[in-house]
């Protein structure tokens, strides 16, 4: 049953997990999880207003100094925010001020809408999320304290055994494909009080053999060359694949079903 179909308007506020990468449109663009939770929204209300402006790349501080105060002053409805994990990636991450930093976010998004909406970010299978973790868990027990005191609702992305699978995940392996990201726009959709479409999104993926050791090593290769070595030397150099970039749909304008 629909609780609250009501929403007249939607802000995404992030990183690349909310402009859309790897949901690769045609035009080179990216979609994503939070175009496909407005157009839904949209077909529902006439007049429906989007605003994204996550930007790939950002870390929380970047989050709450560039796009929290615009997010804020648009009074929507509906504001997600999704920050931080990028920081829990970094080889040195100062969790206290990650923390801090996303709590003022709160505080001050919280007000701002008639419902916030927070997430525990999916984790792929493998050594990258084994390694970081006890960070990212020490972040989302942030997310749920924050979102208690301030009504916000929680979705759990992370608890989700489907968008763990490898298969859900880009060869770039930090980027949900076009199936994980309509995913997490079912997820969304669900918790916003919205009937369900999908009521397995969650679930596991059918079992399949995984790839033998040959084809294991050349994606391995692959992702060394064309991803893992540019973001190490964006790390080494201090850049961001989103420095100079501008937020995906920085005004909060009525959506329609093209996607302007």
């Amino acid at each position: 049953m629909d609780t609250n179909p009501a929403y007249t308007s939607l802000v995404a506020v992030g990183d690349s997990f909310t402009e859309g990468m790897s949901d690769l449109l045609p035009d080179g663009s990216y979609r994503g999880w939070a175009d496909l939770l407005a157009a839904r929204m949209a077909a529902r209300t006439p007049g429906f207003r989007y605003a994204n402006l996550a930007v790939r790349g950002k870390l929380i501080g970047q989050i709450v100094e560039e796009q929290v105060p615009v997010a804020a002053a648009m009074d929507a409805d509906v504001i997600t925010l999704v920050g931080g994990l990028n920081d829990t990636l970094r080889p040195k991450c100062d969790m206290g001020r990650v923390k801090g930093l996303l709590t003022e976010a709160v505080e001050r998004l919280a007000p701002s809408c008639k419902q916030l909406v927070l997430m525990h970010s999916p984790g792929r299978q493998g050594p990258v999320l084994e390694r970081f973790r006890p960070r990212m868990e020490e972040l989302f027990v942030c997310v749920d304290d924050l979102a208690a005191r301030h009504g916000a609702l929680v979705v759990d992305l992370y608890g989700a055994p489907g968008l763990s699978d490898p298969r859900m995940w880009d060869v770039d392996r930090l980027h949900l494909t076009a199936e994980g990201h309509r995913r997490v726009a079912e997820a969304v959709w669900q918790a916003l009080g919205h009937e369900a479409e999908d009521a397995d999104w969650h679930a596991a993926l059918p079992t399949a053999l995984p790839p033998n050791w040959i084809a294991r090593r050349i994606a391995d290769a692959r992702f060394t060359r064309q991803h893992l070595l540019p973001w190490i030397g964006r790390r080494l150099t201090g850049r961001s694949s989103g420095d100079g970039r501008p937020p995906k749909r920085p005004e909060l304008l009525p959506y329609d079903e093209s996607g302007a």
